[in-house]
């Protein structure tokens, strides 16, 4: 059974994955194709199975949210006339779905499914941790801004010169004597 292998890129799991509702899921015509069913096959197995789909696990989306999810997703382009409303599958949802299939070809690509959502949760906790990281820096970098301003305008300051009041200058220039030349023995005065 070699030869039956399956094989799904990573990036096509990666792109069925939406937020609806606030929580990460995948609708269900993305999840059966990925399972190699029909959504009709799954969403049979799904209502067999009522007991095994609490509202945290699968919901179906409204028909604004239908229409939000066609317009924004190339790919479920597909849905837009279907007249019924599209379940959505969290990641429970999804692995409580390949149990009621009961294929391996479900099973495995459950599990695809599964580290799909785990690379999502670690993507988005380390994009949290840097945002939070550059959010302290902003504050420390907010403070550190007006204590430069300070400082450069204190430079400013000092570099520019004095102003003198206007006045009277302090000295002594010499009386011109009989002769003009301000010669020895000629009288002083103040300036």
């Amino acid at each position: 059974m070699a030869g039956d292998k399956f094989i799904i890129p990573t990036e096509r799991v990666y792109q069925c994955i939406l937020v609806i509702r606030g929580l990460r899921v995948v609708l269900d015509a993305d999840l059966a194709k990925l399972f190699g069913v029909t959504t009709k096959r799954l969403n049979e197995q799904v209502k067999r199975n009522p007991d095994r789909f609490s509202e945290d696990f699968m919901f179906q989306l409204t028909a604004e949210e239908k229409a939000e999810v066609v317009a924004n997703c190339d790919h479920l382009s597909r849905i837009r006339f279907s007249a019924v409303r599209p379940h959505a599958f969290t990641e429970h949802g999804a692995i409580m779905a390949a149990n009621v299939l009961h294929s391996p070809r479900a099973v495995e690509a459950s599990v695809l499914v599964v580290r799909a959502f785990v690379r999502l949760r670690q993507t988005l906790a380390t994009h949290r941790e840097l945002a939070e990281k550059l959010a302290e820096l902003e504050r420390r970098i907010g403070s550190h801004d007006e204590a430069v301003r300070t400082l450069m305008m204190a430079i400013h300051q000092l570099m520019e010169p004095p102003s003198q009041p206007p006045g009277e200058r302090i000295g002594f220039r010499p009386r011109r004597g009989l002769s003009g030349r301000g010669e020895p023995g000629s009288s002083w005065r103040r300036r």
